[in-house]
């Protein structure tokens, strides 16, 4: 803006020196002609001059009225720009319309071609290192804490009858199902273990004849007097039966088990006292101290687990995240109906968004130019439109000494008739 404004100065000041040039030629026709000319532009360019600066400052800090309009009136002017914005430029309409014009999906697909598993990598890898240094442990916390309030708040069964729908619709129970059969079966081939569990199923079969009538208790005590109840029998029965599940997805347990997740996702929509009792277990859960110290004492374990696997070049965390994202993208590239359930899910969400919140637009403008403050809109106005300012300025001269030309050379032609 300063070579602007530089450039403005110089034509007034070419236009006084043009004046004082011709002064002593005044007398003459062309003299008059040109001294006109010079005259009327020195007026419009210091009329200009004023008017501009008037917007901004008071001119030479005198205290002329009406001046600095901007300064005075930003307050104001916050105002109008966030009403004229929201409601005539950014309607809710029009942003609706724009929503449902973009093309999300083939957007979606042309960045997941364009990524690669080193960039997934690196993006991993610097998003958990930051993570592991920056959030403290005492956000972890925080965030668990409104977690716990929104959970408290929020109904529970619905929210995991649907997920439960959810994973069964994909797949993903017979996934956990095969996991959870397989984690066990690894686990009781450990001696320790086989022995807990060996425990237990005495502690069943005592608990069990205490329940009996007298002759289920005596055939019992005589069979396993005959030492036909075998605990290691049965241990390695369960061990064996486990590991069959593991094994065969099309195992009978596996869709009786599924079926048995679909029957509780269906009950907890349907039945109150299992979703009563549903909220009872999650209101006692979060208000114990105890999940809040394992919370607390589990986010502390993580952050360190995490930094020191950071430091390897093979981290598994980043392994284990970017194959997973990986395979996302090699999904969305390949699947145009999941695309365009993104792009459906993603449009209602937004516009879910622009109708509850629109009318905190004209308010976010109106604060972001409270914010500015006096100065700061000045600034802000001056660096966006200072250059097309000062050529107002250029102009005021111009124009000024056109008019006064013409209205010279009118002079001289009423006094030549």
């Amino acid at each position: 803006m300063r070579t602007k404004r530089r450039l403005a100065l110089s034509v007034l000041l070419a236009a006084v020196a043009l004046a004082a040039g011709t002064f002593p030629f005044r007398a003459t026709w062309w003299g008059g002609f040109i001294l006109a000319i010079a005259e009327a532009g020195i007026v419009g360019g210091l009329a200009d001059w004023f008017a501009v600066t008037a917007l901004f400052r008071r001119p030479l800090g005198l205290p002329i009225p009406h001046t600095a309009l901007i300064p005075a009136n930003w307050q104001l002017l916050a105002q109008r720009v966030g009403t004229m914005v929201g409601d005539r430029v950014l309607t809710r309409e029009y942003l609706v319309l724009e929503i449902d014009r973009m093309d999300l999906a083939e957007w979606v697909a042309r960045a997941a071609e364009r990524v690669t598993r080193t960039d997934l990598e690196a993006a991993t890898r610097t998003m958990l290192g930051w993570a592991a240094r920056e959030a403290p442990v005492a956000s972890a916390g925080e965030l668990v804490g409104r977690l716990q309030r929104l959970l408290v708040a929020q109904p529970v069964a619905p929210t995991l009858a649907t997920a439960l729908e959810l994973g069964r619709q994909h797949g993903w129970d017979q996934r956990v199902i095969g996991g959870l059969a397989r984690a066990l079966a690894d686990a009781l081939e450990r001696p320790e273990l086989r022995r807990t569990v060996g425990e237990l199923v005495d502690e069943v079969l005592l608990r069990y004849r205490e329940r009996v009538g007298f002759y289920p208790r005596l055939a019992l005590g005589l069979a396993d007097l005959l030492g036909l109840i075998d605990r290691e029998r049965i241990v390695a029965s369960l061990h064996a039966g486990l590991t069959e599940v593991a094994n065969d997805p099309a195992h009978p347990l596996r869709g009786r088990l599924s079926d048995a997740v679909a029957d509780f996702a269906g009950r907890l929509r349907r039945d109150a006292v299992l979703a009563g009792r549903v909220e009872a277990v999650k209101e006692e859960l979060l208000g114990s101290p105890v999940v809040a110290r394992l919370v607390d004492d589990g986010a502390r374990a993580l952050r360190r687990t995490l930094l020191v696997d950071l430091q390897r070049p093979a981290s598994e965390a980043v392994a284990w995240v970017a194959e997973r994202l990986e395979r996302w993208r090699r999904v969305v590239v390949a699947d145009a109906a999941l695309r365009g359930q993104v792009e459906r899910w993603i449009k209602t969400r937004a516009t879910e968004l622009v109708e509850r919140h629109h009318g905190r637009i004209a308010a976010f403008i109106e604060k972001g130019v409270h914010a500015l403050g006096p100065e700061g809109a000045v600034r802000l106005i001056e660096e966006h439109a200072g250059d097309d300012l000062q050529y107002i300025r250029v102009n005021g001269t111009v124009v000024g000494g056109l008019a006064g030309g013409l209205l010279y050379a009118i002079h001289l032609l009423v006094r030549l008739l």
